[in-house]
């Protein structure tokens, strides 16, 4: 993080003089365009076109030619100065970035079957950036499952009518929220809709139970027409952050339907690389200094904790205080009787015979005493 602080005041030192550069150039220019034009409407009122100069003119013209030899001369050295503050940036960026970041690289990572996971998460993601000409070119299909969701798009009340009970089993309020935004298109239209709208309420009857206040709203709402909706204490109906929302509901619960991640794999594990990057690079550092061969050999795991942020948290983890390693399926996290808890292979490693003693609190028990832990 000093790193990008550093580069970043660099790079404002840098907007900064170019911006005092624009104004001073614009200024210049403008006195110069304002004293030549002054000077040749002088000569032609005083002179003529054709009448020889004086020398006191000659002398003025002379004066002049100085003057914008000087400006123009001032204005190319300024912009050298820039010059040289750009190219501070540029090294204040090698200076605090690491360009060769395969050094944090792990040989053979990336067997058979990682290579097939990164492109389908790579697929995945293009298909979901709606770059559907890059994803079929990637994996040679030409149907595809978000072709049908980029498809319902068009039609997400369709959509949203279809999958009725499976979205009503997640608690969705999409269908809902697509009539209601149609409904407010309709009070939009003033009195001329106004029987429109009253049939098309009907269609609320189905979301009374969860949507009732909601509904009030929408029904009190059409006392307003005569006047308009953007003069009435419902102003707020007309809010255009709702298409908005419609769009972050929509992709939540299709993801949902799907079994999909709202957000994309290949951009959740960039950001959380370009986070972690940094450390990784000055652990490895660390470990060639000291020579500490096999720190890190370890392909599913890293050397250090990396602090992601609360945006990468997605679900409970545990490490085992003894071997300081995160639990898995095969070696899920056990509760001892005293409360203590430990990893599986810790426990198996530490019980002697048919006792076990925590290394927490002096308390003996039998192995078979514990419990495994659900997070």
């Amino acid at each position: 993080m000093d790193q990008c602080v550093t580069v970043e005041r660099e790079l404002e030192k840098v907007l900064h003089k170019f911006s005092g550069y624009g104004q001073l150039c614009e200024r210049g220019l403008e006195e110069l365009i304002d004293y030549t034009g002054g000077l040749k409407h002088e000569i032609l009122q005083s002179h003529g076109q054709d009448a020889e100069l004086s020398g006191t003119l000659s002398l003025v013209l002379t004066q002049c030619c100085k003057r914008i030899k000087d400006t123009v001369q001032k204005l190319a050295s300024d912009h050298k100065d820039i010059h040289s503050s750009v190219s501070r940036v540029g090294k204040a960026i090698d200076k605090n970035f690491d360009s060769d970041i395969s050094s944090v690289g792990i040989d053979g990572c990336w067997q058979a079957d990682s290579q097939r996971l990164l492109n389908e998460v790579m697929v995945e993601h293009f298909f979901r950036q709606g770059m559907l000409d890059v994803a079929e070119e990637l994996c040679q299909v030409t149907v595809c499952l978000f072709q049908r969701i980029f498809d319902a798009l068009l039609c997400s009340e369709l959509w949203a009518v279809s999958n009725r009970e499976m979205l009503i089993a997640q608690n969705s309020s999409l269908e809902f929220k697509l009539h209601r935004l149609y409904f407010i298109s309709l009070l939009m239209g003033g009195t001329t809709n106004q029987r429109e709208a009253l049939q098309y309420a009907k269609n609320f009857q189905p979301f009374a139970l969860n949507h009732q206040k909601d509904i009030q709203v929408l029904m009190g709402s059409l006392v307003y027409l005569r006047q308009g909706i953007e003069n009435s204490p419902y102003v707020h109906l007309l809010d255009a952050n709702q298409w908005a929302d419609i769009c972050d509901i929509f992709t939540r619960d299709a993801c949902a339907l799907l079994g999909l991640s709202v957000e994309s794999p290949l951009s959740v594990s960039f950001s959380a690389g370009c986070v972690a990057l940094p450390a990784l690079i000055n652990i490895k550092a660390v470990i060639e200094q000291r020579q500490c061969t096999g720190v890190w050999n370890q392909k599913d795991e890293l050397p250090i904790e990396v602090d992601l942020g609360k945006k990468c948290w997605y679900h409970s983890i545990f490490a085992c205080p003894i071997l300081r390693q995160q639990t898995t399926d095969n070696n899920p996290p056990m509760k001892l009787v005293c409360g203590h808890i430990i990893s599986r292979d810790a426990l198996n490693k530490m019980f002697n015979g048919s006792k076990l003693k925590c290394p927490y609190c002096p308390m003996e028990q039998s192995p078979g005493d514990a419990k495994q832990i659900f997070f």
